[in-house]
């Protein structure tokens, strides 16, 4: 039996993450998501430390995110920069948490993410990395950042068209506060497995192309793709991060294609 006949995605689980509201709940659920992710590992014939775990903590208020901070998480996603930028003023207290901006960012944002932010997830215009270079710059900062691939073909995403990645990519060390660490995508919301891993697999290529040709000092080795209902599919095609949000702190008041195809969380 092959990997693809038998992984499935779970995006009908709404409503079964449980609401995760004390840290012994966040561990079990933390711990839960680690063992979803060695089985998928070995399944792959993977490493499971080759896999970082992005716990998501978007539209989490920041009482939870402190239970979380107390379960161990130090790296938490975000994918709308003033929510981001108002939780990392309000918990500045938290000196070793960490932010990571994985949604769509708009050059007028920019100077915020370079004063806050460990990591951008979602870079796709080479007028946000003018932006952002400039506000790092002014900041004395550098940002690690994962360029945003659209491999669903959805004219609803945001991310670059695969066939324009090589040449953004050779552009990308004009902006030397800028540390390319590797690609990102966003699946199609679907139930049929096999359509969500082409747009992993797809990634994963791209990335081995890309390889060839990258500038020096530009970094491909990471895949950020995979959310709560299909971060399983995503390990077996080679990602290296996981942004799983609803399985770690419980389901969302609405169902995930309300957050879809925009959202970028899990």
């Amino acid at each position: 039996m092959t990997i693809s006949s038998i992984t499935q995605t779970s995006h009908d689980r709404h409503g079964r993450y449980p609401q995760a509201l004390c840290v012994e709940d966040l561990r079990r659920n933390l711990d839960t998501v680690r063992a979803r992710i060695a089985e998928a590992c070995r399944r792959a014939g993977r490493d499971p430390g080759d896999v970082r775990l992005l716990p998501v903590s978007k539209t989490i208020d920041e009482a939870r995110i402190r239970l979380a901070h107390a379960a161990g998480c130090r790296l938490l996603g975000e994918n709308k920069v003033q929510e981001a930028h108002r939780k990392w003023e309000a918990m500045a207290d938290l000196t070793d948490l960490r932010w990571s901006v994985i949604g769509h960012l708009q050059t007028n944002k920019a100077r915020q993410v370079a004063r806050f932010a460990a990591e951008f997830q979602a870079l796709d215009s080479l007028r946000v990395a003018r932006a952002l270079d400039r506000h790092l710059q002014a900041e004395g900062r550098a940002l690690d950042v994962f360029v945003q691939v659209n491999t669903s073909g959805e004219a609803s995403k945001y991310g670059l068209a695969p066939d324009d990645a090589p040449a953004f990519i050779a552009a990308l060390p004009d902006f030397s506060s800028l540390r390319v660490r590797g690609l990102m995508t966003l699946a199609l919301f679907s139930s049929e497995a096999d359509r969500v891993r082409e747009c992993f697999a797809r990634l994963r290529e791209l990335r081995d192309r890309l390889r060839q040709c990258a500038p020096d000092g530009i970094g491909l080795d990471e895949l950020s793709m995979g959310m709560s209902g299909d971060f399983e599919i995503a390990i077996e095609e080679g990602a290296t991060v996981v942004r799983v949000g609803q399985a770690i702190f419980g389901a969302r008041a609405l169902p995930d294609s309300y957050y879809w195809p925009a959202g970028g969380d899990a």
